[in-house]
């Protein structure tokens, strides 16, 4: 079983250093991580709250906004990388 175990912070360091996502901006405890394809062909925008644990549902909508095609995968990926 994968863990699902991540704080706000774990997703928002993992997107940004490995995912090459950036931050566009705060708001109170949600940050705003933008992402752009190279050519300019494709853009994501993810919203990630810093929360000391996420809710399963919320780190489903965060693999989602960021297109992430496996859940588990997602997961696992993140697991790795904080």
């Amino acid at each position: 079983m994968t863990t699902r175990d991540f704080s706000g912070d774990d997703v928002i360091r993992v997107l940004v250093n490995r995912g090459n996502f950036w931050i566009d901006r705060v708001k109170g405890d949600h940050y705003t991580l933008k992402w752009e394809h190279p050519d300019g062909s494709e853009k994501r925008t993810v919203t990630v709250p810093r929360h000391r644990s996420l809710r399963t549902g919320t780190l489903r909508g965060i693999a989602k906004q960021a297109s992430a095609r496996d859940f588990d995968e997602f997961c696992r990926w993140i697991d790795r990388n904080r």
